[in-house]
């Protein structure tokens, strides 16, 4: 074979490797580069994006305000200034009705119904039955001004007595009324009211409160 003919065939040889290794040099220097836009399949080219990097900035809440003062110190809470009823004040420190219970018992007398006593009222009243009673006669009246004892509604008992209306300061006791020959148990002149009104600190009462002896007519034993 002629040499010409030989050198022929070697560079026909060696031409694809040699367009091969360009090809491959051509994509590795694609890749070395920055970002690129890469399209697969057809679809539109989506650029890379880095990811979202968090935020230092403040973040917004709900409005919950809290005034915070300086120097640390402790945040102001908001305080009341009115102040309690003088009855209130007496109340929480002073007589209520287990008081006003214990009173009677010293000075002799059992209360027939506690509930009589508001210890939210000025005006404050018991009921009391002589302990030394066997029948449940001799009643008196015993008031109370903020818890303080004041006194009976009169001097002597009366046979029985209620309470049948009372508010802050003004209190209305029923008495029965007795005719000359009556029982205790039944007397025959019915029944009359009296108020009691608390007045700058004073007791008076309203209307007469029935006399003791029977000799004067109706009266309150």
């Amino acid at each position: 074979m002629a040499a010409n003919t030989i050198i022929a065939m070697r560079t026909a040889t060696t031409l694809p490797a040699t367009a091969s290794i360009a090809a491959l040099s051509l994509a590795l220097a694609a890749c070395g580069s920055g970002t690129k836009t890469v399209s697969v399949a057809g679809a539109p080219a989506t650029p890379q994006t880095p990811p979202a990097q968090p935020s230092t900035g403040a973040t917004s809440h709900p409005s919950h305000t809290t005034s915070v003062p300086q120097n640390g110190g402790a945040a102001a809470t908001p305080r009341r200034s009115a102040p309690e009823p003088a009855f209130t004040q007496q109340e929480h420190g002073g007589e209520g009705v287990r008081a006003a219970t214990a009173l009677l018992r010293a000075k002799g007398f059992t209360p027939t119904n506690s509930a009589d006593y508001h210890a939210r009222q000025a005006l404050g009243v018991l009921i009391g039955m002589h302990s030394a009673s066997g029948d449940g006669y001799g009643q008196q009246a015993f008031f109370f001004v903020n818890g303080r004892y004041i006194g009976t509604d009169a001097s002597q008992p009366s046979a029985t007595l209620r309470v049948v209306s009372q508010a802050d300061t003004e209190v209305t006791l029923s008495y029965p009324l007795y005719r000359k020959g009556d029982a205790l148990c039944c007397p025959g002149g019915g029944q009359t009211k009296v108020r009691f009104q608390l007045n700058n600190g004073k007791l008076t009462a309203l209307d007469p409160i029935p006399p003791l002896s029977r000799k004067a007519g109706l009266s309150r034993y």
